[in-house]
């Protein structure tokens, strides 16, 4: 009887003692503790591999995938000092002299959309281009005609006649995350076939590099290493995806010197597609001024955030007035998709065409209004314009600035081809300088598309010769 006694009270011993260790320890180690973001982020540090452990992306899928599918660009065009009215008095009169032509040579990258032969690149890689030649990964060489171009946004889309071709499918470039790989595919320097490596370093990126009236910029920018060349060439995620093209630089050299900039392909795939279907690009409009919001303006209008796109003004008959939309607004989403900067707000609306409905959701006196507003085009109306001039037999491009000053006139486009078309039916000749469509300014070529796209029954071209002879000339589109 002793013994048991002896291990009931050893047993009662160890039970009192388990129960002032468990007391012990939720007393003095067990405290609930605020953990800092400094702490947490030592924490996430601590649990990172060491050094020895760390791995790169595995990139090498991603490259073969998409160097195939990446072309060389060959261009040739054509300069000739002055114009000329074809009589040697007349030019000698006006001073108009030819100089032996020019043939210049350019370079650039593209990159197959389709198995049938369509290419997307940079409108400045083949702008102003009398000859453009495609030359494939494995040195097959095409001709490529330009069905399309499109100034604001530095795109173009050619054609070649070729069938069973490598081709990239498109990536979300919306997804993109900072300091995610990405590959950079391209022709740096006519050196073909070339892939580089970076990460993204920002996204919506404006740098008023182009200088289009309607410019759109909200590039995605990444350190991979572009040079001359890679203009129009793909940009891929990690799965070999297009999410980009390569279109320019940051360099006081001209060369590569740590960033580089891609027109996401949110932009590039409604590009592509007004193209293909309708010649023209269909640009929608909200109709307001905008600029970001900073610190200064947030804390003037007594914002809880500084984010949003600050409405300066809005246009005359245009989509934002129309909804009711007002100055001083902040836009803050499109279609429930946040849009924090001008260049987001800018990407967002590119993706539509004129006519198309979207929701906008904006700050006023610091509450939420939303409005349902119809994108217009910068014509005020939601009109798609189709590209008609193909039956004119001609091609077209920009008075330079030296012939508007001898001519005195501030716009226009010269016929630089005139082939069996309308325009040389009604009588027009090559070199014929258009200034008005039915009495419409005509800045630049599309302008001129658009006219004629909108056109019913007759339409009057007026403009000049380039030795100063006026003439305005009239004619329908309709078959024979």
């Amino acid at each position: 009887m002793k013994k048991i006694g002896r291990i009931s009270l050893t047993f009662l011993l160890v039970i009192a003692g388990a129960f002032v260790a468990v007391w012990t320890y939720s007393t003095f180690f067990n405290e609930t503790k605020v953990v800092t973001v400094k702490e947490e982020q030592a924490v996430r540090y601590a649990s990172l591999p060491a050094d020895s452990e760390q791995k790169l992306p595995d990139l090498t899928f991603a490259a073969e995938k998409s160097v195939h599918a990446v072309v060389h660009i060959a261009t040739q065009s054509v300069r000739t000092g002055q114009w000329s009215s074809g009589n040697p008095f007349i030019d000698e009169f006006f001073g108009l002299r030819n100089q032996q032509p020019q043939v210049q040579q350019g370079f650039g990258s593209g990159v197959i959309l389709s198995e049938d032969g369509y290419i997307v690149t940079n409108n400045h890689v083949v702008e102003d281009a009398q000859k453009v030649k495609v030359i494939l990964n494995d040195k097959r060489e095409y001709d490529a005609r330009v069905v399309g171009t499109d100034p604001s946004t530095d795109l173009a889309l050619l054609k070649i006649d070729a069938e069973d071709l490598p081709f990239l499918t498109y990536g979300n470039s919306e997804n993109l995350q900072l300091g995610e790989w990405v590959l950079a595919v391209g022709n740096p320097f006519n050196l073909t076939s070339t892939v580089t490596a970076g990460i993204v370093s920002a996204r919506a990126r404006n740098l008023g590099i182009n200088q289009d009236t309607y410019s759109i910029e909200s590039f995605i920018q990444t350190d991979a290493a572009v040079n001359p060349g890679n203009s129009g060439g793909a940009l891929v995620n990690q799965q070999g995806n297009l999410v980009g093209i390569n279109a320019a630089i940051a360099s006081r050299t001209g060369s590569y010197s740590g960033y580089s900039f891609a027109i996401p392909v949110s932009i590039v795939k409604k590009v592509v597609e007004d193209l293909k279907e309708f010649g023209e690009v269909q640009r929608a409009l909200i109709g307001v001024n905008i600029r970001d919001v900073d610190a200064e303006l947030a804390k003037d209008m007594n914002l809880d955030k500084v984010e949003g796109v600050y409405v300066a003004g809005v246009t005359d008959n245009g989509a934002a007035k129309e909804a009711g939309i007002r100055e001083k607004d902040v836009i803050i989403t499109i279609d429930g998709e946040k849009v924090k900067t001008s260049a987001e707000l800018q990407e967002r609306i590119s993706q539509y065409r004129p006519g198309d409905d979207i929701k906008v959701v904006v700050l006023r006196d610091n509450e939420q209004k939303q409005f349902t507003v119809t994108l217009r085009n910068r014509h005020g109306d939601t009109q798609i314009v189709r590209d008609n001039i193909s039956v004119l037999g001609a091609e077209f491009e920009t008075v330079d600035d030296n012939v508007k000053r001898e001519l005195d006139i501030d716009y226009g486009i010269i016929i630089k081809d005139l082939k069996k078309g309308k325009l040389k039916d009604a009588g027009i000749q090559k070199g014929f300088i258009i200034t008005n469509v039915n009495k419409k300014p005509i800045y630049e070529v599309n302008d001129f598309k658009r006219e004629i796209g909108n056109a019913r029954g007759g339409i009057l071209v007026e403009g000049i010769y380039p030795n100063g002879e006026s003439a305005y000339y009239v004619f329908g589109l309709g078959t024979e």
